[in-house]
């Protein structure tokens, strides 16, 4: 079973921590960048903050992994 893993800014992210996912605190574009190009094999789902998927742009449209946006 892969894991979840959420990227962005760290006051929007941190809390995913507490259910058990993994996260990554990336504060401008080019962290979430570096952050999706170093993604493991076994994360199977990545939360993005807004601005992380706007930094992404269509990168994380049909990849190996389920990506979900959160709303504001």
């Amino acid at each position: 079973m892969g894991s979840v893993l959420a990227i962005g800014e760290a006051t929007h992210v941190e809390g995913f921590a507490l259910a058990g996912a993994a996260t990554i605190s990336a504060e401008d574009p080019d962290s979430v960048r570096r952050a999706w190009e170093g993604l493991d094999e076994e994360v199977a789902v990545v939360i993005l903050t807004q601005r992380a998927a706007a930094a992404l742009g269509d990168r994380q449209e049909g990849g190996p992994v389920l990506c979900v946006v959160m709303s504001a």
